[in-house]
């Protein structure tokens, strides 16, 4: 199947709400997400209504959401990425110290895996980070939890490094979060 990959639209919170929650039934949701299946469930709708304006192209720009969307319409992945500035508010990680963009929230299906969709939809992500105007993203981060091998092997693969930077994992203190970035091109 082919795929495109392209920005959420405002009106397509269903099938963002039904991608997440997709995503926090995967085996790896407990090291890879910040929040289970149960509470996302007990979301309204005009929560996903919201989040989904707020990660289109659409909202207030500090968010994008892309999706991997086959030729049938369905969608197979998804990353965020959130902008962070050194006089915004601290995201995950502390407060940023230069201007940069944050990845979240990747998924890829089990079924669609190994076909390169992580790799397009972490191109988008950076790409639009890239192109915002000035002041310029001087990096993209990421965190992976230490337990999730898997994950780290895809984002060293697609040149992200660790930057030896941890934070611990929200709910678990003994647990690491490690921090992963890719500098400007």
């Amino acid at each position: 199947m082919d795929y495109v990959i392209r920005p959420v639209r405002a009106d397509e919170w269903q099938q963002a709400k039904e991608l997440r929650l997709a995503a926090l039934r995967d085996p790896a949701a407990p090291v890879a997400f910040l929040e289970t299946y149960e509470t996302c469930l007990e979301r309204t709708d005009d929560f996903w209504r919201e989040r989904t304006l707020g990660a289109s192209e659409d909202g207030a720009g500090g968010v994008r959401q892309f999706v991997a969307e086959g030729s049938d319409g369905s969608w197979a992945g998804t990353v965020s990425v959130l902008i962070e500035r050194p006089d915004g508010d601290a995201v995950f990680g502390g407060a940023a110290v230069v201007h940069q963009a944050h990845v979240v929230g990747v998924f890829v299906r089990p079924e669609a895996r190994g076909r390169g969709l992580i790799d397009e939809l972490f191109r988008a992500g950076t790409d639009w980070a890239w192109s915002l105007g000035e002041p310029l993203i001087e990096r993209v981060r990421l965190y992976v939890h230490e337990d999730n091998p898997r994950a780290a092997a895809v984002y060293r693969r697609i040149g992200f490094v660790p930057t030896g930077e941890t934070v611990p994992m929200p709910g678990d203190p003994t647990a690491r979060e490690l921090e992963y970035a890719v500098p400007r091109p």
